[in-house]
């Protein structure tokens, strides 16, 4: 049987702000370990842990265009040769998987025949599963009963009440502890969830479906042709840039808006749809409570990563990426420190922390959307001052890349190269500096900046002007495709 992961990573992750912002979400972070949410995801499917005789296809990756360059990067830092579809805005998890359908009907199997009608895997790319061992276990039986036409999904076993989640219940016995699905149900209040738990007939909807591409699209078409009618005519008007493939914008956007639940899952009738329970310490990474819940705590119930001083405090969630931290009698608190904003916050009072994201929107705050380090594609900027008519930043650019032809009508900027060779393109001349060597761009003028070296280059840009916005950026070439002002 061949085997195509659909990642679904999307969505910004407010809850999990300050470490999550709207230019770099929670699935792109590491919050676990050493390596992203998105990463994590990647590395649960091989070839090992599928039965002996499937194949595993590349996977598909559906993102946000804003984010191609972050994808793209860490799929590279993990060795993995990945589809990427680019949507042009959100439409909700069934379009998603739509298109990833079309796309893997018509152009996986001209390449290669036997391809043909893969089995779907279909994951959201920021929950994490502990148990690896038992996450493969329910996806080898999701797998049996997918190759046979049924639309199947993972149910996680309940480890309390939750009111956060959709459940699943239980209907006819199939093999083992697989079932039909009787019914998908809305998050419940405390009291329906407790008799839900008590029950032992419901199951956490965790997202993660298996399916074949032809009986999704069977689905798709039964049920919201309008959905399917709007992804054919965008896929059919896709167009294919290096790794990325970008949707057709007008006729995506056109696409309305549902999930797979709403679309499909409750709609499905008999035994068409099977939940195969999943007992993994599966968390949705939804909030800094749930990273708490699943994460190694101390003695005193504490988890603690970074630069973290704790004295005297118990069931912290405690966070320090930028610098030392001193926390000292705290109990049932998070605090998670980045390099521009600080989160302090009372374990039962996560939930506002949208209001918080929320209330930096409404103030035009940046720190609702970027951080102060933010990756490009040709390296990253560390914003490290500004103040009236000035700003500091330091950029690293990677070996062999390069920014964009460029100018700008309101700033002028200094260049002083800390490490690595630059070469710098000032109007019509050229010339390559080195360590503690500098150069000055004036307002309006021309400029390029590279890294012919086979080492980052490091240097120190300060800008003065009456305006410093990203967004004064006119671009004239570019190596990455981009034609936005402000990517």
């Amino acid at each position: 049987m061949n085997i195509l992961p659909v990642i679904l990573c999307e969505g910004s992750g407010t809850r999990l702000w300050p470490l999550s912002r709207e230019q770099y979400p929670k699935q792109l972070l590491p919050l676990l370990g050493e390596t992203s949410l998105l990463q994590a995801t990647l590395n649960r499917l091989t070839v090992e842990a599928l039965p002996a005789d499937s194949q595993l296809l590349p996977p598909m990756v559906i993102s946000n265009a804003e984010y191609r360059f972050l994808v793209a990067e860490q799929l590279r830092q993990s060795g993995v040769k990945a589809h990427i579809v680019l949507e042009p805005c959100g439409r909700n998890t069934a379009p998603a998987l739509t298109v990833a359908t079309l796309l893997a009907l018509r152009d996986i199997s001209e390449d290669a025949e036997e391809a043909h009608d893969p089995l779907l895997v279909v994951m959201p790319a920021d929950h994490a599963v502990g148990a690896m061992s038992a996450f493969q276990e329910a996806l080898r039986q999701a797998l049996v009963f997918a190759a046979t036409g049924k639309v199947v999904t993972l149910g996680v076993v309940p480890s309390g009440p939750e009111t956060g989640f959709g459940y699943i219940r239980e209907g006819a016995t199939l093999v083992g502890e697989c079932h039909e699905i009787a019914a998908f149900v809305e998050k419940p209040d405390a009291a329906t969830a407790r008799a839900y738990l008590d029950s032992g007939d419901y199951l956490w909807n965790s997202g993660i479906f298996v399916l074949r591409a032809s009986v999704w699209l069977e689905q798709i078409k039964r049920h919201r042709p309008e959905i399917l009618a709007a992804c054919e005519k965008a896929v059919a008007g896709r167009e294919v840039s290096g790794d990325f493939t970008r949707l057709q914008a007008e006729a995506f956007a056109a696409c309305p808006s549902d999930s797979i639940d709403y679309a499909i899952m409750e709609r499905l009738t008999g035994a068409s749809g099977v939940v195969v329970p999943l007992d993994a310490n599966w968390s949705d990474v939804g909030s800094w409570g749930a990273l708490w819940e699943i994460g190694d705590k101390d003695a005193s119930g504490n988890l603690i990563q970074g630069d973290v001083l704790a004295l005297d405090n118990r069931n912290c969630y405690l966070r320090s990426v930028h610098r030392l931290v001193a926390c000292v009698g705290l109990s049932d608190a998070v605090v998670v420190e980045t390099p521009d904003a600080v989160l302090v916050a009372h374990r039962d009072h996560l939930q506002s922390i949208r209001a918080v994201v929320a209330r930096l929107k409404q103030e035009k705050r940046p720190e609702a959307d970027t951080h102060r380090k933010v990756f490009r594609p040709w390296g990253y900027y560390d914003s490290l001052d500004s103040g009236a008519g000035f700003q500091v930043k330091r950029i690293v650019v990677d070996p062999g890349a390069s920014l964009s032809l460029q100018m700008h009508h309101h700033r002028a900027e200094h260049w002083i190269v800390v490490s690595g060779t630059a070469k710098v393109t000032i109007g019509a001349r050229k010339r390559l500096l080195s360590e503690n060597q500098s150069t000055y761009i004036p307002l309006g003028t021309l400029h390029r900046l590279e890294n012919p070296g086979r080492i980052p280059l490091e240097m120190i840009e300060v800008q003065s002007g009456d305006y410093l916005g990203e967004d004064d950026i006119v671009r004239f070439e570019d190596s990455y495709g981009r034609n936005c002002k402000n990517q």
